[in-house]
């Protein structure tokens, strides 16, 4: 399946209710289930992630097997907080996934807890998924990790240290990358009574229990900040600019809530109002741009695409961490950017540059090698030539399932061919 997306306006106008954030919900799901006081979470993330998350610790909770089997599809985060999760938890579990999620490496996490006193076993590759974890109460104590690991890997650690008997001491191995997303973590267990303590280039959680303060308890989801920067690359693209995105707040827990600032750059002007945000179009910045996506790994396939629209050079860093999602990332964005003339150099596994002088954009067809981010990404190309068709769509499921109905809402035109 294919979509022909096309804008003949060229203009971004109107609103939109903003898709809640997968990596919130899967935090608050699985604090849920570690929880013995019970409470409700709403806006919860229609993202396939999330769903396949709230499903298997749905299905553990009533289980009486004596070993249970989950697959978790393409969902890495939901690989590794289950991982983390069932490690800690009394029972047998045997996790697998998609093709495409047993050749990213577990070893980092699995070490980890293996090294706090986890049980668990490689089924097939050293490293890799599917794992067998017979679960019980761990030790816990002192881990060692490299800074510039998955943040999900740390927070994975961190949303069960407190069942830890000895609680949790992660020190860090050189600079450490995506801190807000550790930091998102931190301060969601401190909304549930457990707080972690930064001490240089280390955390440490005592041994706590997860609580609620009331009785009738709830914890609401934000929107997704992530989500919101395709938005971003519509406006920054668009002739013209005037836009409400509702369900974002103003301080938020998310790291790419940065996309605010990183978008001034590229002409888009954030109101903070009340129930979210107004982005406006306005004069780009400068001739060249350059960022370290080192804790904001997420937006760059974003902004390269808006780079490479409006023709501006840029220096991308901190990109390691691409190698190994969905796809690797930096490859695929090199391949796709090639079809409307634009060079990207790749310097090293972490770096870019990107090349878009004298490209002469023009309608194609972009293939998402099973990417969420690669179909959002490169759909703002609609804003810059008369169509742009995205292979497999229905990849947006993973994190933003309304993403296509959302841009048919606001006057975009999509065709099925």
């Amino acid at each position: 399946m294919m979509y022909r997306l096309s804008n003949t306006s060229k203009k971004l106008t109107g609103s939109i209710d903003l898709t809640a954030s997968k990596s919130e919900s899967n935090r608050a799901l699985i604090i849920q289930a570690l929880c013995s006081d019970r409470f409700e979470i709403t806006n919860l993330a229609t993202a396939q992630d999330t769903q396949v998350l709230q499903q298997i610790l749905k299905a553990e909770a009533e289980s009486t097997a004596s070993e249970n089997h989950y697959d978790v599809g393409p969902a890495g985060t939901t690989m590794r907080f289950l991982t983390a999760y069932f490690a800690a938890r009394p029972g047998t579990h045997v996790i697998t996934g998609s093709d495409r999620m047993k050749k990213r490496p577990i070893g980092i996490l699995v070490d980890a807890l293996r090294s706090l006193g986890a049980n668990i076993t490689y089924l097939e590759k050293e490293g890799f998924a599917p794992l067998k974890i017979e679960g019980k109460t761990l030790k816990g104590g002192e881990v060692e990790i490299d800074g510039n690991v998955s943040s999900q890997f740390i927070s994975a650690l961190l949303l069960v240290s407190p069942a830890f008997q000895n609680g949790l001491v992660i020190k860090f191995k050189g600079e450490i990358t995506s801190r807000p997303y550790i930091n998102m973590t931190l301060k969601m267990l401190e909304e549930f009574g457990v707080y972690g303590v930064w001490q240089e280039n280390s955390i440490s959680v005592s041994k706590q229990k997860y609580t609620v303060e009331e009785d009738d308890f709830v914890y609401h989801v934000e929107g997704d900040w992530s989500a919101a920067s395709y938005w971003y690359a519509f406006a920054a693209l668009a002739e013209e600019a005037d836009f409400t995105i509702r369900g974002l707040n103003h301080p938020s827990l998310q790291g790419d809530a940065i996309v605010a600032d990183v978008f001034t750059f590229f002409g888009v002007k954030t109101e903070y109002i009340p129930d979210g945000i107004r982005i406006t179009r306005t004069r780009i910045k400068d001739e060249h741009f350059g960022f370290d996506f080192s804790d904001c790994p997420d937006l760059a396939q974003t902004a390269a695409l808006v780079t490479a629209g409006l023709q501006i050079p840029a220096f991308f860093n901190g990109l390691h961490t691409l190698r190994i999602k969905e796809t690797d990332r930096i490859v695929a964005l090199k391949n796709e950017l090639s079809k409307i003339g634009v060079e990207v150099e790749i310097l090293n596994d972490n770096s870019i540059k990107i090349k878009p002088e004298g490209a002469a954009l023009r309608p194609e067809v972009i293939h998402t090698y099973d990417d969420h981010r690669m179909a959002m990404s490169f759909a703002a190309l609609a804003m810059k030539v008369d169509h742009v068709t995205i292979e497999h769509p229905e990849v947006v499921k993973k994190s933003y399932p309304g993403f296509w109905n959302d841009l048919e809402k606001i006057g975009f035109t999509i065709e099925e061919i």
